[in-house]
């Protein structure tokens, strides 16, 4: 195998742990740092499919590795985030409600992973539905509690809806 297979694959790790360091900052009451992570997630997501085309590189073992990151770095830490921040007044139904966030990531990941169009996408990204829960977890923290219920379930429902999203 060759050593240029990684190249991508590299890119993808550091959006993992990227996503990974963010939820671990968040327990730490580090919010600006823990997003600041997030978007460089972002960031190293949107270069790894490109590095990997633009080198004949692809591969199904890369394919997936970037379906797992995309998931921590995009649905498990905002997720985190939004609950540490705000949340977490709801007891168990706090719990719950932020849960419904990575789920509805992960059923939106794995629709994507069986067969996607090259104009759109089909429901909202993870990858923009996540760093959209994190700037309004950051500075929606004196709305209404209500108000970010709503904005946490209608970006869950937007991840697993049929809506056609256009490719930028």
């Amino acid at each position: 195998m060759s050593s240029r297979r990684w190249i991508p694959n590299l890119f993808t790790v550091i959006n993992l742990f990227a996503g990974s360091v963010a939820i671990l900052l968040a327990f730490t009451e580090q919010w600006l740092l823990a997003a600041v992570l997030i978007f460089a997630a972002a960031l190293f997501d949107s270069v790894d499919g490109r590095v990997a085309r633009r080198m004949n590189v692809t591969s199904e073992f890369g394919k997936q590795l970037d379906s797992l990151a995309d998931l921590v770095s995009f649905g498990i830490a905002p997720a985190t985030i939004a609950f540490l921040l705000q949340f977490f007044r709801l007891g168990w139904s706090g719990y719950l409600l932020t849960a419904v966030f990575p789920v509805c990531g992960a059923l939106r990941l794995a629709r994507f992973s069986i067969g996607h169009s090259r104009t759109y996408y089909l429901g909202l990204p993870i990858t923009i539905a996540g760093p959209l829960l994190v700037i309004a977890a950051l500075l929606g923290q004196d709305w209404p509690l209500e108000l970010q219920e709503i904005i946490l379930l209608v970006m869950s429902g937007l991840m697993i809806s049929t809506i056609k999203v256009p490719k930028i």
